[in-house]
C-alpha cells in the first residue's frame, strides 16, 4: 500500500509538471510542451493521430502552435494516484479554437523526481 507521504509526493510533481506543460503550451513553447514527455512517450490524439518520442511529439504541438491555438484549459480534472511511482490525469480541455476531452494522461516520477508523461491520449471534439 501506498503511504500517504509518497502519494503527496506523486501528486505534487504531477500538478508542477501538468502546470509547466500548460504555461509552454500557452507561451508558444513546442519544445517546452515536449520536454514533459519521455523520450519514448506515445501521444495518441484523436482525429490527428499516434505520436511516438520526443521529436514526433514537438513537432504534432508546433504545427498546432502554429496554427494559432493557444490559451488551453483543463476543465474539471481529475487526478488518481496508481501506484509508488505514477497517476492517471483525466479533464476536459478548451482552448481559443477547439475543446475535447484529456482520455489518459500517465505521469511517472523520474529518478530527479518530477514527473513526465509517459502516455497522453486525448481528442479534440470542435
Amino acid at each position: 500500500m501506498i503511504s500517504e507521504h509518497q502519494k503527496q509526493a506523486v501528486l505534487d510533481a504531477v500538478q508542477k509538471a501538468s502546470e509547466q506543460w500548460k504555461n509552454a503550451f500557452n507561451s508558444g513553447d513546442a519544445a517546452g510542451c515536449a520536454a514533459q514527455y519521455e523520450t519514448d512517450a506515445v501521444m495518441t490524439a484523436k482525429p490527428f493521430g499516434i505520436f511516438t518520442g520526443t521529436q514526433q511529439i514537438q513537432a504534432f504541438w508546433e504545427n498546432l502552435i502554429g496554427d494559432g491555438f493557444s490559451d488551453v484549459e483543463y476543465v474539471e480534472p481529475k487526478l488518481e494516484v496508481i501506484d509508488e511511482q505514477s497517476a492517471v490525469l483525466v479533464s476536459g480541455w478548451k482552448m481559443n479554437k477547439a475543446h475535447g476531452i484529456i482520455t489518459k494522461e500517465l505521469w511517472v516520477l523520474q529518478s530527479d523526481g518530477s514527473a513526465k508523461l509517459r502516455i497522453d491520449d486525448f481528442e479534440a471534439q470542435g
